[in-house]
């Protein structure tokens, strides 16, 4: 493939990625609607996790092509976006008020959850028993979900959800075309993408780990972005908060372990050095701002600069590696 035909198929693949995830994930959240699923249910598990759809595919199409770099970076990389950038930028907008009792619950697990998968890390791989561990902490996860979205039946993350689920209605017979396509669509950009990135990571002597923790997760985490903003701008801030927890969770556990159980990984000393460091930190960070030991749980605009700092600290150093590695 030529290097116009590979960065092509990079910002056409991506472009349709977003899309299509727009799409399934409006298409499931009503499905899920009409089948009278509690709206808390619908934020916590089929939209927290859903906008995780574009990571679970590409890592997938990644690790059966033997690039698990690509499908690690990009699942590590989405998490430290969805943080950092992410819920960054939507604090400088507008600060972030964190009410729900579900999603300070949530917010330890995250941590507890990251801690594992680090460990994981140490001996240099990722093999197929560690993936099974994630994706069966994963449905322990998703059963506790389910649970805590029957058993509230008031919190203010339902709220929001009832005001998106309201304003955005779809009859029945569009939403379950749109949970299809977009799922098949997703699949074929998603195979796009991955096609171009491998390409580029090759051509310019990139590892496709750096690829993955910067163009690819960038890109997948174009949904949470979107809707991130969009929630916090109607001031649904728990909305807001509940996708990047959500998106997060899923990365770390279903995703990975989907990638791990397809093909074992060997993980290379600065994944854990640098990007999990980096990873851990922004995660701590945000138990920190959550739960407001010094009064309500909030990301203020101080505190929302100062993740993006790091993000941007962060990529300027993969960049200079980069740059050093072309030289």
């Amino acid at each position: 493939m030529s290097l116009t035909l590979a960065i092509v198929a990079v910002i056409g693949g991506l472009a349709l990625l977003v899309w299509s995830a727009d799409r399934f994930v409006e298409g499931a959240a009503a499905t899920a609607y009409h089948a009278g699923m509690p709206t808390l249910l619908i934020g916590m598990v089929v939209i927290g996790f859903g906008t995780s759809a574009p990571e679970m595919v590409v890592s997938a199409f990644s690790a059966v092509q033997g690039n698990p770099g690509l499908a690690l970076g990009n699942a590590y990389g989405s998490n430290i976006t969805n943080i950092a950038l992410i819920l960054g930028l939507t604090a400088l907008l507008s600060p972030i008020a964190v009410k729900s009792s579900v999603l300070r619950k949530e917010l330890p697990i995250l941590v507890v959850i990251t801690l594992l998968a680090v460990g994981q890390l140490f001996d240099g791989f990722i093999s197929r028993a560690d993936a099974w561990v994630l994706l069966g902490v994963f449905f322990v996860l998703m059963g506790w979900s389910i649970w805590q979205g029957m058993r509230h039946r008031s919190d203010s993350l339902q709220d929001d959800v009832d005001v998106t689920l309201e304003v955005t209605s779809m009859p029945l017979k569009p939403a379950l075309f749109w949970l299809v396509v977009g799922m098949l669509l997703l699949v074929v950009s998603s195979r796009i993408l991955v096609w171009g990135a491998v390409d580029i990571a090759r051509m310019f002597g990139i590892s496709d780990l750096i690829i993955g923790l910067t163009v690819v997760a960038i890109g997948t985490s174009l949904p949470e972005l979107a809707s991130a903003i969009a929630a916090t701008r109607k001031g649904e801030h728990d909305l807001a908060l509940g996708n990047v927890l959500g998106s997060n969770l899923f990365n770390t556990l279903a995703v990975v372990g989907i990638a791990g159980s397809i093909h074992p990984m060997p993980v290379a000393t600065e994944v854990l050095w640098r990007d999990c460091t980096v990873m851990g930190g922004v995660t701590l960070l945000l138990l920190l701002f959550g739960i407001g030991f010094r009064g309500p749980g909030r990301i203020n605009r101080l505190e929302g600069a100062g993740l993006l700092a790091i993000y941007v600290a962060y990529n300027a150093y993969l960049i200079s590696q980069v740059v050093k590695i072309a030289a």
